[in-house]
């Protein structure tokens, strides 16, 4: 099974100067955690929930505070066309819980979710999975 397969397609991005708020508003009306960052053509970032409320609200950053202040750079990603087993053995390696999905031209065509993963109801990539996020936490 390959990525292609079980990503979800609908990705959200964001501009760096996007408002806390409006990343928050936007997220709410998408029922998303997490929000790629994008500048042109760049991804240059990823926001999460957890992330406006650890590095935003926690350090009493206001609502008008732009992204980039709480975003986390270096996008990991994988290829649509790689297996879901070695995309989840690598999330795990790597503690991520969320990866952009990009063609072999770099090009974003979505994004790659622990939901996603456990969507394929695969004893092997949930291992892997465990393994990872039982470190990471």
């Amino acid at each position: 099974m390959t990525v292609r397969e079980i990503m979800s397609r609908e990705v959200r991005t964001i501009a760096p100067d996007t408002t806390l708020q409006e990343a928050a508003l936007l997220m709410r009306q998408a029922d998303v955690g997490a929000l790629l960052v994008n500048e042109g053509d760049q991804l240059v970032g990823m926001v999460t929930d957890r992330d406006l409320v650890i590095r935003g609200l926690a350090d009493s950053l206001g609502s008008g505070t732009p992204v980039s202040e709480v975003m986390s750079g270096g996008v990991c990603y994988c290829f649509e066309d790689e297996t879901v087993d070695h995309v989840s053995k690598n999330m795990a390696k790597i503690e991520k819980r969320r990866l952009a999905v990009v063609s072999r031209e770099k090009r974003l065509v979505g994004i790659l979710s622990l939901a996603n993963l456990a969507s394929c109801n695969s004893d092997k990539v949930s291992a892997h999975l465990l393994r990872g996020v039982a470190r990471a936490h």
